[in-house]
Formats: C-alpha cells, structure tokens, sequence
C-alpha cells in the first residue's frame, strides 16, 4: 500500500489480514524493497534460508539455502540457535549473513548468487562462539559488517575485503553483536561501531581508528546499535 503521509488512523478496526506465510525461526527483521519481502529462517537445525515474498499476496518469489546451522553455548542457547543477522538491500542486490560467519550477496530480482564470503576460510579466524550477529550496512558501493575477526569493509559488487578495523580473534570472545552506523560527528563522515567492549569511529576510506570509548559490558557483550544526536554518539 501508499502511505502519502495520510494521517494516524484513532482506530484500526478495519484492518484485515491480507495474508499471512509459515516460516522457521529467525532473529532477523523483514527487509522490503521493490515490491517484495526478504526474511530469513533456520530450518531444521540444518539450514539457513533467504525468502523473497511478492509484498501483495505473500507468494514465495524464490529462495536460497544452504548448510548453516551451529549451537550457541550458555544462556544464549535457551533463546534459540536461530540466524541472527538481519539483510541489507540497496533493491538490486540483498546482502545475507550466516550464523556461521559466511556473508553472501544475491540479485533481488531473481535470487541468482553474485558472491558468497565464508570469513573463516577466507581469514583463518574461529567461528565466533555465539554466531556472526551484525546486520550488514550497504553505502553505495561499499559494505560494511562485524564479521571475520573485527569490523570490515567490503566492495558491494563482488564481496572482496577493502580493510579491517577494531580486529578480534574469533571464538568465545570474537564477533560482536552491534550493528554499525553512518555518521557525521564534527563534520567528519564515519563508521560508528560498537564492539564486543568498546565503541569506536573508523575512517570510511582508510579504515583507521578515529576515536575509541571504552563501554563497561557485561562479560565482554555489549549489543545497542549507538545512536546520535548532536554530534554525541
């Protein structure tokens, strides 16, 4: 449907259902862009898959699968082994990460593969004990993720690594479960990430640290996106 900045409805009696799919579990937010929905899902404790539904009707357009599955340990596990990360789409590509460290990109439009990224073959670094949770940022031609040992950057068009920032060494320790920004703070235009005990500004070319704040965590978690206003983070 339109929204044309109709007003806030006192009432929404009169909404109905227009229709309604079965999915497995996911963590995952919906992503829509051009006429479609992409969700994710864990099926089975075997897979994990990319969905895309037609926005009118709910029908599956296509979907991607493959192996993904892993168990989280501790209390995180009572909450579900399910995918983490929520895509990215710029409404030609849609970007996905697995739990299991592995990045892949897909055409919205048909679901055909361009790249796929397994940080852990690629890098040599353990697979992060609680999953790959960071939600991809796409600006232009450039991606941006928590993954593979610290914060990178990637080229959109074919997933190969530009730089790394704030590095990790994966396992019980590794990975983060914050999802970077785009800011400008004092007019300097930066990625703004939280990692597992800090928050830091990187260079959106160069990839080097511009600043880092130390944020007291709770063995080592801290999970807020950072927002800003008025040049405070």
């Amino acid at each position: 449907g339109q929204c044309n900045q109709a007003e806030w409805p006192e009432d929404f009696g009169d909404l109905s259902k227009a229709w309604s799919i079965d999915l497995g579990d996911s963590y995952s937010g919906p992503v829509v862009a051009g006429g479609k929905v992409f969700t994710t899902e864990t099926v089975d404790r075997r897979e994990e898959t990319l969905t895309a539904l037609d926005l009118e009707n709910g029908r599956v357009l296509w979907k991607q699968r493959w192996p993904g599955a892993m168990s989280v340990p501790f209390f995180a596990k009572s909450n579900g082994d399910w995918i983490r990360s929520t895509p990215a789409t710029d409404g030609s590509c849609i970007v996905v990460c697995g739990m299991r460290d592995v990045l892949a990109s897909f055409q919205c439009e048909t679901g055909q593969e361009n790249w796929r990224l397994d940080c852990g073959s690629r890098f040599g670094v353990p697979l992060p004990a609680f999953g790959l949770v960071c939600s991809p940022l796409i600006d232009g031609d450039d991606l941006y993720v928590q993954a593979g040992g610290g914060i990178r950057k990637l080229r959109l068009s074919d997933g190969e690594p530009q730089w790394l920032a704030a590095a990790d060494s994966g396992g019980m320790s590794g990975g983060s479960f914050s999802s970077p920004i785009i800011a400008t703070l004092h007019g300097k235009r930066q990625l703004v990430a939280q990692t597992r005990e800090a928050l830091v500004g990187v260079d959106l070319q160069a990839g080097q640290p511009l600043w880092k704040h130390e944020v007291a965590s709770f063995r080592g978690m801290n999970i807020l996106t950072p927002t800003v206003w008025n040049d405070c983070v």
